[in-house]
């Protein structure tokens, strides 16, 4: 369906005063945020339409979508891959939000679209909020990301608190609303049963997080699979727990399990609750570098955090531009070694498989590394992120009124 195709079809609204919001997304954590950020805004204005880029979340919240890009985003290398195809959708984008009036547009995560779609809102008049903040802080100089920042967005929720004073020192409206992750974590219901049948028989547990996106999970999963494959060897009751984001996800970790590691048992979970399940089950966890890390330093269960990214791109340009020692969000959080992080890049799973078989061989270890992610995570705990995003919206749709 095109823009033209989906504007010409779109009913008239029942209240001529009904805001109408324009909201994108990118990735399927992107679009379960931004899902609740509708939910909580309809509490006090139920006749909000939101329509844009929109994922299932947002659609199951009454998001009109006209294209879904929660199944195709890209990072790093891949990312250049789709700059035709981002082009292109540059120009569906414009032409979009050209066919009908909106009063604001809500942008989530993902700086390398959306702040390309900032400016478009702006050319057109339409204020831009932007719900999770770039992370120019972990880039290093010229100053001119944060620059497209003030002259493209208008208001900026930021999800850590230490962002709030970097962004405002830098003249941008910026407010720190919390991590929305939190939400979702403090409303997670885990009875301990579930937790205890994962457990039953065996003597450890490992739970493979290998990501969501198709190319992230064919980057992860072979060295996972490695690892787990070295830890079976090394431990005879050892019990392999999977996680699958969607069926996509599912289909792809089936596929590889069987060629990759036809002899290694995999116990394959689906969905957020089984991944409560599978975190709080384990002794330890192989991690995709992700917002998936905060939910496991959350559960407070020690984690070795992977990505295996291009690694001559990494040497030619990004460890140029990176600034921050740290890659990992518990380890930024930190600012230290809280946990192994193998980024961007590794050539070898056997200093992972190591670390691993160390923990798992140490339960004092692995508690003081239980201890140590509580003490860390547990002060920035701060629920209601949705509701205070849903807040600097309301306050930037009066705003705009009154200009």
């Amino acid at each position: 369906m095109t823009a033209d195709d989906l504007t010409s079809t779109m009913p008239p609204s029942a209240n001529a005063q009904a805001p109408r919001i324009f909201v994108s997304v990118a990735e399927q954590s992107a679009d379960e945020h931004a899902a609740i950020l509708v939910r909580a805004f309809k509490q006090s204005h139920p006749d909000a339409r939101f329509s844009g880029l929109a994922g299932p979340a947002l659609q199951a919240e009454g998001a009109e979508s006209f294209e879904n890009l929660t199944g195709q985003s890209a990072m790093a290398a891949a990312a250049f891959k789709k700059i035709p195809w981002a082009l292109r959708l540059m120009r569906r984008v414009r032409r979009y939000l050209n066919a009908e009036h909106y009063d604001a547009a809500v942008l989530v995560d993902s700086p390398a679209l959306h702040l390309p779609m900032a400016k478009i809102c702006q050319s057109l008049g339409i204020p831009v909020l932007f719900f999770i903040a770039p992370q120019t802080w972990a880039w290093g100089p010229p100053n001119w990301r944060n620059q497209r920042i003030r002259k493209r967005v208008d208001r900026l929720a930021c999800i850590w608190p230490f962002e709030e004073p970097y962004f405002q020192n830098a003249g941008i409206n910026a407010r720190y609303v919390g991590h929305p992750s939190f939400d979702r974590l403090a409303a997670v219901d885990v009875s301990q049963q579930a937790i205890d049948g994962h457990r039953l028989g065996a003597q450890q547990v490992i739970s493979l997080l290998p990501g969501s996106r198709p190319h992230v999970i064919n980057e992860v999963l072979p060295g996972q699979l490695e690892i787990a494959t070295a830890l079976a060897r090394r431990f005879a009751k050892l019990r392999v727990l999977a996680v699958a984001a969607n069926d996509d996800a599912r289909n792809r970790i089936e596929e590889l399990n069987k060629k990759l590691a036809p002899n290694l048992p995999i116990t394959l979970l689906q969905g957020d609750d089984a991944r409560a399940e599978a975190i709080r089950a384990a002794d330890l966890v192989l991690v995709a570098s992700g917002t998936v890390t905060l939910e496991v330093a959350y559960w407070a269960t020690p984690m070795i955090v992977m990505y295996n990214s291009n690694r001559w791109l990494y040497r030619l340009i990004g460890r140029w531009l990176i600034r921050t020692p740290w890659l990992s969000i518990p380890n930024i959080v930190a600012q230290r070694d809280l946990v192994p992080e193998y980024m961007p890049y590794y050539t070898s799973t056997a200093p992972i498989a190591a670390q691993a078989i160390d923990w798992l061989s140490n339960p004092l270890a692995r508690q003081r590394i239980r201890d140590d992610l509580r003490r860390t995570i547990q002060p920035l705990v701060k629920t209601g992120a949705a509701a205070n995003a849903a807040e600097e919206l309301r306050q930037l749709l009066q705003q705009s009124k009154r200009k």
